[in-house]
């Protein structure tokens, strides 16, 4: 069994940040509401309109799920830390809220590379598009997302749940996340930190391959297009796309690749809101200014309710 002395946590959350504790607050407030009705009305969109009944809405509203997991774990516990001034968490809650944001994270990269994937073929090789990614293959490829993300989340968790915690118990951020319970472990870390490391790279380093390979042959297809007006139609069907795989990675990076040293702990707090709180909320918005089938979908679904009223 695993011998802790300590059986909760302190968050601290935003301290330091009591001068813009309101403003936090609000800030929470509306990225909870707005990222809840944004990704309800994607997923609710394209379960009603039969012009969005194709494999890359089909995945949009998986990305959409993804976001709405990863949203409603972190942001209601981090108003509620807000709120006091600071919550305590009990161990088995903070590796909870840990797995499910790994779950999530993890997911929605697969499902981003898939998103990709797709792009790719329906750029590249149109003719095959209908054929190869049936629903039968659409299903399977998210199926298999979701059981990465879950195994990917498990593993990590339980790799975490070796950790000995002795004190002290002070977490200096608003979620539970894999460093600042590395850094109150009292056990040695080496190894697991290893295994983990082992299951980043395939997991993460790949599908971000996957990916810059899908594009670097989309952007090679589009500048075949003699006409300017045909190259933006067909790169406008993947720039909303581009955009989400741009932020998503981004943040990532700038939260775990670049080292602890060069980062203050008011910049990593600001770059962890970016891809926990910012980011699900900013998704469906995109996807909505972005792409002209969602706009019109959106349009269509007002004008419908205008003439009921």
């Amino acid at each position: 069994m695993n011998q802790t002395s300590v059986t909760k946590f302190l968050l601290l959350g935003f301290q330091t940040f009591q001068s813009i504790r309101i403003i936090l607050l609000i800030f929470f407030l509306v990225c909870l509401f707005g990222t809840i009705c944004g990704n309800l009305l994607i997923i609710w969109l394209v379960a009603s309109n039969r012009s969005l009944q194709s494999p890359m809405y089909f995945f949009l509203t998986q990305l959409s799920l993804s976001d709405l997991l990863l949203t409603t774990d972190i942001v209601p516990n981090a108003l509620y830390i807000l709120w006091n001034d600071g919550a305590a968490m009990s161990v088995s809650g903070c590796l909870t809220q840990f797995f499910f944001f790994a779950f999530s994270e993890t997911s929605e990269n697969f499902l981003l590379t898939i998103m990709s994937y797709d792009r790719y073929l329906a750029i590249c090789n149109p003719l095959r598009y209908n054929k190869v990614m049936n629903s039968v293959l659409c299903v399977t490829l998210v199926n298999i997302s979701w059981l990465l993300g879950f195994s990917v989340a498990l593993i990590n968790t339980l790799a975490i749940a070796q950790f000995i915690f002795c004190g002290p118990n002070v977490i200096d951020h608003f979620f539970c996340d894999l460093a600042p319970l590395k850094e109150l472990s009292c056990s040695d870390t080496h190894f697991i930190e290893i295994q983990l490391f082992f299951i980043v790279i395939p997991f993460g380093l790949f599908p971000l391959l996957i990916i810059i390979f899908s594009y670097a042959h989309i952007v090679q297809a589009v500048l075949r297009i003699s006409t300017k007006t045909g190259r933006g139609k067909t790169f406008s069907t993947c720039s909303s796309h581009l955009a989400v795989v741009s932020i998503f990675y981004g943040t990532l990076i700038g939260s775990y690749l670049i080292p602890p040293k060069g980062k203050s702990l008011a910049v990593s707090k600001a770059v962890s809101l970016l891809y926990t709180v910012l980011t699900p909320m900013i998704n469906p918005i995109i996807y909505s200014l972005k792409n002209k089938d969602i706009k019109y979908a959106i349009k269509k679904t007002f004008c419908n309710l205008n003439k009921l009223n």
